[in-house]
């Protein structure tokens, strides 16, 4: 049975916990990073584009964690954002990532919203694979093809979008909430990590932020998993503009 305390381990030999709390705007990050923290969180997702990363770090320094005890993406885990800038220039930001990789600044380099073509890119120019792709990933958008490539690759997928920005009122959502005694956001989270994924889910809420972390005493059975992937409704089911496609 998976606990919060778990990790998955990256193609770098360091670890990253299997649940991992999302700030992309959200305007008390110190508050609710604080919050995330009491409620047993210990990774972080933020981005230089969040323009929260100090706020980020305010709370860990007020928190009374040891830095050793929190994953944080701008320096345990650094991800181009996106793929939009073109061949060369991806791959001319991958080899400086590498870099300081190498000289020891960053412990995992990682990618976001990259397809296959972009990652066959860094395989064709020899350089090592990335440790995580970090995409949209929902039961209504479920980008079944690079799912495969990066886990039979090794690369860890994060899922951004877990609870689908809250959009839970589809009928199977409540009736698998009303079977297992939950709410719809625990069931999807629940059903991203028994897809192998580390679900990013984020909110404001102090509630909300401690109920999405009671996810380890439940298990979906493999026939609502099922159900859950009948949902599957292709680029047609992101919220986010599909940037996987991007040239």
């Amino acid at each position: 049975m998976l606990s919060l305390t778990d990790a998955v381990r990256l193609s770098s030999g360091h670890s990253m916990p299997i649940l991992g709390f999302g700030v992309y705007q959200n305007y008390t990050t110190k508050e609710s990073v604080l919050e995330a923290f009491r409620a047993g969180y210990r990774q972080v997702d933020s981005a230089q584009a969040y323009k929260n990363e100090a706020h980020v770090g305010e709370a860990f320094r007020e928190s009374g964690l040891e830095r050793k005890d929190v994953f944080i993406n701008y320096i345990d885990l650094f991800l181009i954002h996106n793929p939009h800038s073109g061949t060369e220039k991806r791959l001319e930001t991958y080899k400086a990532l590498l870099e300081a990789k190498e000289a020891g600044k960053i412990k995992s380099v990682g990618v976001s919203n990259y397809g296959i073509h972009h990652l066959e890119e860094i395989e064709q120019a020899g350089l090592e694979r990335p440790s995580v792709n970090q995409i949209e990933l929902h039961p209504f958008c479920q980008q079944r093809p690079i799912v495969e490539y990066c886990k039979a690759r090794g690369l860890v997928i994060q899922a951004y979008c877990p609870i689908i920005r809250g959009q839970l009122d589809h009928p199977l959502f409540t009736e698998l909430a009303a079977k297992y005694q939950r709410d719809p956001a625990q069931v999807l989270l629940r059903w991203s990590l028994q897809k192998g994924f580390v679900p990013l889910p984020k909110s404001a809420n102090p509630s909300r932020i401690h109920s999405n972390t009671s996810l380890f005493d439940f298990e979906l059975s493999p026939e609502d998993m099922e159900k859950l992937d009948s949902l599957d409704k292709g680029k047609e089911g992101c919220i986010t503009w599909n940037p996987v496609d991007a040239p």
